[in-house]
């Protein structure tokens, strides 16, 4: 990695962070801010909160922030802080989809580390050259995939690094919700809105915003690569929407293994299902992020087990991310903590010039916001061509 050239701006230990996105009443830009700092590494300093300056304004007053650096658009807030001595260390991007591209790059450009929600761009083109930004500048970037950062989900991975199921055959995963079953974009729901319009959302709705978790899931688990795939998108629920609401998705990868995916905005009487399940030539896994402290296990001749976070009996890659004795819930903002404390920790050995290793940076980079984006990208294009079967890379 390339010395970066910004300035070390951390004190005692505490980095400071802006946000792009996220004003008052906004729920993922709540998330992110809690996360970033439930473990007292980092400091929100700086905003440019919603595009509406008002609104920034009174949420930057609500969280106690300095008047001169609540900024109008993210390139004043880019440049202005770039060129502060206590300018921020990184900045979350917590913004609808569209947004994301040029709110990176400004940041970038600027030499300032960035996290951004997912997923990471419209295009494919967008995503590769915000990542070869951050590897020309040496700066970290991190896509907030959260749900790979479940303790039981890592204690999956090491299961299936360490051969517990013997090689992966079969995946099977979805992540269906019913909240999109009618047009609710129509009764004023702003979350609906922007996600149900191509020019905020971009070439997909149902893929892009879950069926992107289900792809880096899947692959943070296994370590699979997709060879390529066969999609159909429909957009049911909705007369006047342009856009996808439910998804069929089959998957060949690279080592002969098959998988199916399903993601749907439709699914009544789900709320956030997301489920993998891995199957292989000794034994078999499954996670459900309703129920995240738990894996179920089976093995070939044995009664299947049910696996609890906490425990003497995880990894201890797992075990280092549990943050409370077993029983007690793990959940949704613990799953962002991880995710920002894996991140802050990176960023704070690399201002003090320690070399980082392959465990340091354990968390979504550029990369898996590429492959995110690819994946959009690819079912689209199947879509399109009657699920015709098409090309990974």
């Amino acid at each position: 990695m390339t010395e970066v050239k910004s300035k070390i701006n951390s004190t005692h230990g505490v980095l400071r962070f802006g946000m792009v996105g996220g004003a008052i009443g906004s729920f993922i830009g709540d998330t992110h801010r809690k996360g970033a700092t439930f473990d007292d590494q980092a400091q929100l300093v700086a905003g440019c909160f919603s595009p509406n300056y008002e609104r920034t304004l009174l949420t930057g007053k609500k969280w106690g922030l300095d008047p001169d650096r609540l900024y109008r658009d993210h390139d004043e807030m880019a440049a202005k802080e770039a060129a502060r001595e206590d300018g921020i260390d990184y900045v979350i991007i917590a913004t609808p989809n569209h947004a994301h591209y040029a709110a990176c790059k400004a940041f970038l450009l600027q030499g300032i580390h960035v996290v951004c929600d997912k997923p990471l761009t419209f295009t494919v083109e967008e995503a590769e050259e915000l990542k070869a930004l951050a590897e020309e500048r040496g700066l970290l970037f991190c896509v907030t995939y959260a749900y790979s950062q479940c303790v039981a989900v890592k204690q999956a991975q090491m299961m299936v690094k360490n051969g517990d199921i013997g090689e992966i055959r079969v995946i099977a995963a979805e992540y269906p919700m019913g909240w999109l079953a009618t047009e609710i974009e129509n009764e004023g729901n702003k979350q609906a809105s922007w996600r149900t319009d191509p020019k905020f959302s971009g070439p997909s709705n149902c893929v892009g915003d879950i069926g992107t978790h289900v792809e880096h899931t899947v692959s943070y688990i296994t370590g699979l690569e997709i060879e390529e795939l066969s999609a159909r998108l429909d957009n049911i629920g909705g007369t006047n929407r342009a856009l996808d609401t439910n998804a069929m998705i089959m998957v060949k990868y690279t080592n002969g293994a098959v998988g199916t995916y399903w993601c749907s905005q439709v699914a009544i009487g789900y709320d956030n299902a997301l489920t993998v399940r891995i199957f292989g030539t000794k034994g078999s896994i499954e996670w459900r992020q309703e129920d995240p402290n738990y894996l179920s296990v089976a093995m070939i001749g044995e009664p299947k087990q049910r696996l609890s976070r906490g425990n003497a009996y995880f990894y201890p890659e797992a075990a280092t991310m549990t943050r409370l004795s077993a029983g007690h819930s793990e959940g949704y903002y613990e799953m962002f903590a991880n995710i920002y404390r894996k991140f802050n920790t990176a960023l704070l050995k690399f201002k003090a010039g320690v070399e980082l290793t392959k465990e340091d940076l354990d968390f979504p980079d550029a990369q898996a916001g590429v492959n995110g984006v690819k994946f959009v990208s690819r079912c689209v294009e199947s879509s399109q061509k009657g699920s015709a079967w098409v090309k990974f890379d």
